[in-house]
């Protein structure tokens, strides 16, 4: 009796399909750690988002300029003051210029520091523009705050905003 030939796969045969295996799994793997290295970066550009409006909306809701009464009225025609009046800090800060003080520091707010932005700092720079609003104002009359959220990882997400003297 003759007995069936057996069929099977050769040694060269493994080991070529154990080459190719290889060589697609590492490409997956490469793959998922690209991806997975850079899944936190829509997270923190949403709380740089986050993180500048609470600091914007803190700056604009404060007065023009210290000599500005209560309200607004009678209108500042004074000069265009940057800075703190004084020996102001966060939690004294009245007016749009003294935010111009705050220059690579931890997130925090007049009452203290703000939790869960740890990595993230902030800069503020206040700055005269009447002129760049694109409107016919004097200098002194309108100003520019730019806001500077660093991410961790160095990423800079910058906001601007005019308060106008008014």
């Amino acid at each position: 009796m003759i007995l069936p030939a057996h069929r099977g796969a050769t040694l060269v045969e493994l080991v070529i399909t154990i080459v190719i295996i290889s060589v697609a799994i590492a490409g997956v793997v490469g793959a998922f750690a690209l991806i997975s290295g850079r899944s936190a970066d829509p997270l923190n550009q949403t709380r740089a988002v986050e993180l500048a409006q609470l600091y914007m909306d803190e700056i604009i809701t404060k007065k023009y300029d210290d000599a500005t009464p209560q309200g607004g009225q009678p209108r500042y025609t004074g000069g265009c003051n940057i800075g703190p009046e004084g020996s102001e800090d966060r939690s004294t800060y009245d007016d749009v210029d003294d935010y111009n003080e705050i220059d690579a520091e931890a997130p925090r707010s007049a009452l203290g520091p703000i939790d869960g932005y740890s990595g993230f700092t902030v800069t503020v720079d206040v700055q005269c523009a009447g002129g760049d609003a694109g409107v016919d104002l004097p200098s002194s009359q309108a100003k520019r705050i730019d806001l500077t959220i660093t991410i961790p990882g160095g990423g800079d997400f910058v906001f601007s905003a005019y308060r106008a003297n008014f």
